[in-house]
């Protein structure tokens, strides 16, 4: 009972310092906000009142920080989710949200977008319609294979990743040098620079479609990691969990994916810290992984927009935070890992 209790408070104070770092988030730029300026505005859209800040202020708050922030939170959060639901699926500690594929499939949506369109909501919806495509190709593919369905699963993946992987290189070889080629190679690097709302009305459907099932079956997730014959004793069909696990997994990972790029080691690195303060349990691990998720990325964002004068992809970061800590757990993780 105390380590429930434990485990309880830990995730209530992951959920006050995400909104601790959302306020942060908030005030920290190149272009400053004060907490009583920011108070001021969130408070005059629900009481009237005399502005006592410039309308560049509200501006920068609404159209530039508030869906770059909400993005992030939303991105960090549902590839950490993928990433620990898909290490308890796969019983196994290196797998992450794009084991099936669908980084890669959404690589190659978001360059075969770019160079052919040139709006950006077109790349959005290419990057998420060959993300998903490449997954049902990988489970079309994994059940034609003999031997074991889950190791024939990330077989599959992996080969149908490389194809687009190839793909997305062969695009890259035709694309114009001085537009489309540092287009999609910005993109493959990740970046939430461009934000807008309607990347959060695009993905948030599927997000919470994603999100909620994975949150409502966290506690079965536990009996798949026992196996599937511990499951079947206990009266659970192991097959059909997973599948609903691996489905919305992969819809929120290639939603994510498609609005921001390529962001690695969240997935990957995010659940074993979590895993370091609420344990195994996934009652308490994919909610703490989620939080932990949103936060992670949320302040890495901040790094990528403020450190330099331009601003650094978010991929380039978490892999210099997360290569580091992942070499650290491997070598002192323990139990953990």
């Amino acid at each position: 009972m105390e380590k429930s209790n434990k485990k309880r408070m830990i995730v209530l104070a992951l959920m006050v310092l995400l909104i601790l770092t959302i306020i942060i988030s908030f005030q920290f730029g190149r272009y400053p906000i004060s907490t009583k300026e920011l108070i001021g505005i969130l408070l005059s859209k629900v009481y009237s009142m005399d502005p006592f800040w410039i309308a560049r202020t509200e501006a920068v708050l609404f159209n530039i920080r508030m869906p770059r922030i909400l993005l992030a939170s939303l991105v960090g959060a549902s590839l950490a989710a993928a990433g620990v639901a898909y290490q308890g699926v796969f019983q196994n500690p290196m797998a992450a949200p794009d084991v099936l594929g669908a980084s890669a499939g959404a690589a190659f949506g978001a360059a075969f977008a770019i160079l052919h369109y040139s709006n950006s909501y077109m790349i959005t919806i290419s990057a998420f319609g060959f993300s998903l495509l490449t997954v049902i190709l990988v489970y079309i593919i994994s059940k034609k294979a003999r031997g074991n369905p889950l190791l024939g699963l990330v077989l599959s993946g992996i080969m149908v990743s490389s194809l687009f992987s190839a793909g997305t290189s062969f695009i890259k070889l035709v694309a114009d040098p001085n537009d489309q080629l540092p287009a999609i190679t910005y993109w493959l690097m990740g970046s939430l620079s461009g934000a807008k709302i309607s990347d959060i009305t695009f993905v948030i459907i599927p997000i919470s479609i994603g999100l909620i099932p994975l949150m409502l079956l966290r506690w079965r997730m536990n009996v798949l990691t026992m196996g599937d014959e511990e499951a079947k004793t206990m009266g659970i069909n192991s097959k059909r969990i997973r599948l609903i696990v691996i489905i919305c997994s992969t819809l929120v990972t290639a939603a994510s994916v498609s609005v921001s790029g390529m962001i690695g080691w969240v997935g990957l690195v995010i659940p074993h810290l979590a895993r370091k303060l609420v344990g195994n349990n996934y009652i308490y691990l994919m909610p703490g992984s989620i939080l932990f998720g949103a936060i992670f990325l949320l302040l890495v964002d901040n790094i990528s927009r403020n450190l330099l004068a331009t601003e650094i992809p978010l991929g380039i970061l978490t892999a210099f935070v997360g290569a580091p800590f992942f070499i650290y757990l491997i070598t002192k993780g323990g139990e953990h890992f």
